[in-house]
């Protein structure tokens, strides 16, 4: 995010153009960087914060045993009469406790922890209430539910903007500057000084940044949702193909159903149950997953009326060991399994990406090495909205010049590359410069 006009020559339409660009950008997007790249480091962590600040209610201490899941539910059931019992995750290691996740008639949902030892209730809370839940759902949609999910796309995309144009500004324009292009000038001071930390923060963090934004927007309602999870399941490069036959419920899907699932699945239709006032029980679903070699780890939807279906499924760090069951809760049948093989090429590259994303896929180092993009983006934020604030004349927002008319046709091919890629990102930027213009007309 540059906020000061580069030394380009007069000339160079198209570096005035992206200098433009670059701009805008940085100015809109600047409080909603600070705010993701915050809450994404806090949630690459989340696990540890949550051990740290909840060891009573993450750690099991009266002993190895595991129980199976019917005997925790029905602790879970004593001690919350009232309330709904919609999912249950099994420990994923001895000395864990195990979580279940209830609806009570009255106040907000919640997490309830059970030794799975002995099925002592330890204790619960409402997890939007906590700093990660807190943090989750502000860095997914801002608080503001459908509205700032569509806010935190529309920033990732002006992100990448941001991140590509400072690419090309960055080049140093002027020969002398050639020797400082990848080492800061430490002989500058004040605001140059400010411009080395953001030129050089910029140039060593972009590639991570970038990914941090392309693996985000699979989970965005429009870029994700609305373009490429029908394309990849269109042309059988998503969900498993087995989800797609007559016999599954187009209306409700896995995320439905579990609140979160596995990003290849949350589209993904449920197969159908029989109709039937008899229900297996949760330990008979736990004896078919041992059977098909799941013990521990899995993550289980209870049914909620007659003709729904258990579905469970394992998410480990590396998404090669993903699987789904899906078990009719009447008959007791296993309808429908798959595993990470059965993915399309798109699906496991999105599921990859996601992994790595949340600092996953190998542990510490992954979770330092997204990190460092986290801090970066702070520092550019910081970085380029004091460059811009010195810089600014009294009382005016101190926009690039007004473009003579080759850097408008310019302006506008970029702006229709740009509508192309990111609809929203392109949407809103011509929304801004019908603004300028008319800001400019009125000064006039």
């Amino acid at each position: 995010m540059a906020t000061t006009r580069p030394d380009a020559p007069q000339d160079n339409r198209l570096y005035a153009a992206v200098w433009r660009w670059h701009f805008y950008a940085g100015l809109i997007t600047a409080p909603f960087l600070l705010i993701l790249a915050v809450t994404g480091a806090i949630y690459l962590f989340n696990d540890e914060i949550n051990d740290a600040l909840y060891p009573e209610l993450r750690f099991a201490s009266s002993g190895e045993t595991v129980l199976p899941p019917e005997p925790l539910l029905e602790a879970v059931r004593h001690a919350y009469p009232t309330a709904a019992l919609t999912r249950i995750d099994m420990p994923t290691e001895e000395g864990r406790t195990a979580k279940v996740y209830i609806s009570p008639v009255d106040g907000p949902d919640r997490r309830v922890f059970v030794d799975p030892s002995n099925a002592q209730v330890l204790g619960s809370y409402v997890y939007t209430s906590t700093l990660v839940g807190f943090s989750d759902v502000a860095h997914g949609s801002l608080l503001l539910g459908e509205t700032g999910d569509a806010i935190v796309e529309l920033m990732a995309c002006w992100g990448f903007v941001l991140v590509v144009t400072g690419l090309y500004l960055w080049w140093p324009r002027k020969q002398a500057d050639q020797r400082y292009r990848f080492h800061p000038n430490v002989q500058k001071k004040g605001r140059p000084l400010w411009r080395e930390v953001h030129r050089l923060t910029g140039l060593y963090s972009a590639v991570l940044i970038l990914f941090l934004i392309i693996t985000g927007l699979p989970w965005a309602s429009l870029w994700g949702g609305q373009f490429l999870t029908p394309v990849s399941n269109a042309l059988g490069m998503g969900y498993p193909s087995f989800l797609r036959h007559h016999d599954s419920d187009d209306s409700k899907t896995l995320v439905d159903t579990h609140g979160e699932a596995p990003l290849t699945l949350n589209a993904a239709p449920i197969p159908h149950g029989h109709h039937g006032t008899t229900n297996i029980g949760a330990n008979h679903v736990h004896q078919t997953l041992v059977d098909q070699g799941v013990p521990l780890g899995y993550r289980l939807s209870l049914p909620q009326s007659p003709g729904d279906i258990y579905s469970a499924y394992t998410y480990p760090d590396q998404p090669e060991g993903q699987r789904t069951f899906h078990i009719d809760a009447h008959s007791g049948d296993l309808i429908g399994k798959a595993g990470f093989d059965d993915y399309g090429p798109i699906a496991k590259a999105v599921e990859w990406g996601v992994a790595l994303h949340m600092g996953n896929y190998f542990g510490l180092a992954n979770q330092l090495l997204m990190l460092f993009p986290c801090l970066a983006i702070i520092a550019l934020v910081i970085s380029g909205l004091t460059l811009w604030w010195k810089r600014r004349p009294q009382g005016s927002l101190g926009a690039p010049k007004k473009l003579a008319p080759g850097k408008k046709r310019n302006l506008a091919l970029i702006t229709a590359t740009l509508m192309l890629l990111f609809p929203l990102a392109g949407a809103s930027f011509v929304t801004i410069l019908a603004l300028d213009m008319g800001w400019r007309a009125i000064r006039a």
